[in-house]
């Protein structure tokens, strides 16, 4: 079994992957005082949860956008595994032609995603990332890595908005019932969820007008699965786009 790891703001998402097929997924808090030990075991009971044992793990590969994390992680999956995981990076055959102004500065995420979404979908393509941050990324014909836009994540925008408001209470970013909100969580919630669909609506015009053709339009990510029936666009919406393109960049760059 392989152990993919991705090393989010918010979240770890731990998977295990037989034959192709992920076999289990969990999410444990990103912390960045724990310890390599405190991740270690954290790993270990998770494995544990599914009926995995640490020698039931042939590889890892992980990767990561939160460096100060990053070597905990590897440290702790390196005493429960006992092998050293290959890490999503500059090096790495990964089929993408990334035509950035330093592509060493892509975030792995982003790299992960459109390798997995490439497997499944012909390009030219938008990928929609509604994480703790909001991100857009374009691939085109080719696999041709071509850039895009982040923007601040939806429950990083509610904080944003109650914790520079006297009157503004905390709330669960639940479905609105109506965009006119008659109530001040209602309207809030309008505004948050239907705002950012509307964001993406225009943002997705703007790319495409830009490139000058129609793509089709993946979204992955723990809010995207809120916000993408709200939007008009047409949406793909695919929940296990991180995983499934470690195992692919895994299996590009395993070792005999």
């Amino acid at each position: 079994m392989l152990l993919a790891i991705d090393i989010g703001n918010t979240n770890i998402v731990i998977g295990g992957i037989q034959d192709g097929v992920i076999a289990f997924e969990a999410r444990i808090a990103t912390d960045r005082i724990k310890t390599s030990d405190q991740y270690g075991a954290e790993i270990k009971s998770m494995l544990g949860l599914f009926d995995v044992r640490p020698g039931d793990i042939q590889d890892c590969i992980i990767s990561s956008v939160v460096p100060p994390v990053f070597n905990s992680v590897r440290t702790g999956v390196m005493k429960v595994i006992g092998k050293a995981p290959m890490v999503v990076g500059p090096g790495l055959k990964t089929g993408l032609n990334i035509q950035m102004d330093t592509p060493s500065q892509v975030g792995s995420d982003r790299i992960v995603i459109a390798v997995a979404a490439l497997a499944e979908y012909a390009p030219p393509l938008t990928l929609l990332d509604l994480g703790t941050a909001t991100t857009i990324e374009v691939v085109g014909i080719g696999g041709t890595y071509m850039g895009g836009c982040i923007i601040p994540g939806v429950r990083v925008s509610l904080e944003a908005l109650t914790s520079r408001t006297a009157q503004l209470p905390g709330i669960s970013l639940d479905c609105p019932r109506r965009v006119i909100g008659k109530n001040t969580v209602d309207c809030m919630r309008s505004g948050i969820m239907y705002g950012t669909a509307a964001m993406l609506d225009g943002m997705l015009d703007r790319v495409e007008e830009e490139l000058g053709c129609f793509t089709t339009v993946v979204a992955t990510g723990g809010m995207a699965q809120f916000i993408v029936p709200l939007c008009r666009r047409e949406i793909k919406l695919e929940r296990d786009l991180l995983l499934k393109g470690l195992n692919i960049i895994y299996q590009k760059n395993r070792r005999s």
